[in-house]
C-alpha cells in the first residue's frame, strides 16, 4: 500500500473530529476499533479509521511518556492496531507523530477560522473586539485539550524537522489571522508586512507563555492570559476596549 502523507489543510472531518476529542477518548465521536470479520467498510474507510486510531494513539502515548520515551508498541497498544498495520501506513513512530501533529494544527486553524468567521458576521466589533475573541478561542480551545496541547506545544520539539515544521506552519496560520483582524486599519497591527511583524511578535509572545503553562501542566489557567494580553495588546495599539 503506498503511503500518502498527511499534510496541514488535507484532514478529513471525520479525522478532525476524532483527533479533536483526544482529551476525553471515551467521549462520543472518538473512533473505535473495527469489528472482526465482515464490516461493509471500504479499504479507504478502513485506512482513514486506523490513521485516527494511531494519531491519537502517538497523541495519547507521548502526552504521557514524552517523545523519546515513547516507542512504536506504544503507540499501537493504544491505537489498538495491528505492527503490521502501523508500518503500512507510516515509516516509523516520527512519521506518525508528525502526522499527529499536522493534525493538531488543522483542529486550531478550524477553531480560529470559526472564530475569525463569527467575528466577520459582526460589523460593529472593533479590531481589538475582533482580536479578543481570537485569542479567546484559542486559548480556550487548549485548555479543553490538554493532551493535544502538551504533544502540540511541548513534545513536539523531540520529535524531528516534519513535526517542527508543522508547529511552525500553524504559528504562521496564528500571525495570518491576528493581522487578519486589523485588516488595512493604520498602526501597529495590520495586513502591511510592517504590521504583520508586530503580529509575528504578539503571537510569538503567546506561543512562549503558553507553551510554558502547558509544560508545567498548568493548561487550565490559560483562558485566564486572556484579559491581561488583551489589556497589553489594546495599550500597544493605542485601541479603547
Amino acid at each position: 500500500m503506498q503511503k500518502r502523507p498527511l499534510l496541514v489543510g488535507s484532514c478529513t472531518t471525520e479525522q478532525v473530529d476524532s483527533v479533536r476529542s483526544v482529551s476525553e477518548p471515551h467521549a462520543e465521536g472518538a473512533p473505535e476499533r473495527l469489528p472482526r470479520g465482515p464490516h461493509g467498510l471500504t479499504r479507504d474507510e478502513v485506512e482513514e479509521s486506523q490513521r485516527a486510531r494511531l494519531m491519537l494513539g502517538a497523541a495519547e502515548a507521548v502526552a504521557a511518556k514524552g517523545y523519546a520515551a515513547t516507542s512504536v508498541a506504544d503507540m499501537i497498544e493504544r491505537a489498538g492496531v495491528s505492527r503490521a498495520t502501523f508500518y503500512q501506513l507510516y515509516d516509523d513512530k516520527a512519521d506518525c507523530f508528525a502526522a499527529a501533529c499536522a493534525m493538531v494544527s488543522e483542529v486550531l486553524a478550524e477553531v480560529m477560522g470559526q472564530a475569525l468567521s463569527a467575528i466577520a458576521s459582526d460589523p460593529d466589533a472593533s479590531p481589538i473586539e475582533r482580536l479578543d475573541r481570537l485569542l479567546g478561542a484559542y486559548l480556550d480551545a487548549l485548555a479543553a485539550n490538554p493532551i493535544l496541547a502538551r504533544v502540540f506545544l511541548v513534545e513536539v520539539y523531540a520529535a524531528g524537522e516534519a513535526a517542527i515544521r508543522a508547529r511552525r506552519d500553524a504559528l504562521e496560520h496564528f500571525v495570518d489571522l491576528v493581522a487578519a483582524t486589523y485588516g488595512d486599519a493604520p498602526g501597529l497591527l495590520g495586513s502591511a508586512p510592517e504590521q504583520r511583524f508586530a503580529a509575528e511578535v504578539l503571537v510569538g509572545a503567546v506561543s512562549s507563555m503558553v507553551t510554558n503553562a502547558v509544560a508545567l501542566g498548568e493548561a487550565e489557567r490559560l483562558p485566564g492570559l486572556r484579559e491581561p494580553l488583551i489589556r497589553l495588546a489594546a495599550q500597544l495599539t493605542n485601541t479603547a476596549r
